[in-house]
């Protein structure tokens, strides 16, 4: 999709948040240079002091599943880019496949989310080495989290973009 736009002429530059978890964005960050996309890779935590400065113009995410109204679930800290963008009147869009589309969710709330093993904030090396937290301390680690269709300014498929307009909320859309 941003190799596309590229192609239109657009000023596209890509900012990744890495999560320490996952480094999924340093994998992206492979595929832009390879491209030769322009691309600075900052980490997760770093995405909403980087809206503050009014240099990112519009934020695109993933999701592995959409609910009927348009609520989202995506890899944990989704919601909070989301509710930063809102904040910092960024545009947030959802990228993902139709077969993300569950018709058979009314929202969000219906999408089970998956806990995560302790050991990866226990442990070094995502839970692989040393135990380096406190014995005895509770863990609460989800893979996932949901944000609301509220905070999404649309959500792009393969075959069609869906932009949810402050109508389109009030009387709450479907997909």
């Amino acid at each position: 999709m941003i190799g596309s736009d590229r192609r239109w002429g657009g000023g596209v530059v890509v900012i990744g948040g890495d999560r320490s978890q996952e480094y999924l964005s340093r994998l992206t960050a492979f595929e832009l240079v390879h491209e030769k996309i322009p691309a600075t890779l900052i980490a997760d935590s770093a995405a909403a002091a980087l809206m503050k400065t009014g240099r990112v113009h519009a934020v695109i995410v993933g999701a592995d599943r959409v609910a009927a109204n348009g609520d989202t679930a995506n890899k944990i800290g989704t919601y909070s880019l989301a509710l930063s963008a809102k904040h910092h009147a960024v545009l947030f869009y959802v990228a993902a496949p139709l077969t993300s589309v569950d018709l058979s969710l009314s929202s969000g709330d219906e999408i089970v989310i998956e806990e995560r093993p302790a050991k990866e904030l226990l442990n070094t090396h995502g839970g692989l080495g040393e135990q380096v937290a406190a014995s005895g301390i509770s863990v609460w680690n989800p893979a996932f989290d949901v944000t609301p269709a509220n905070l999404i300014s649309g959500i792009i498929t393969e075959k069609v973009t869906l932009s949810f307009s402050e109508t389109d909320r009030h009387t709450h859309a479907r997909l």
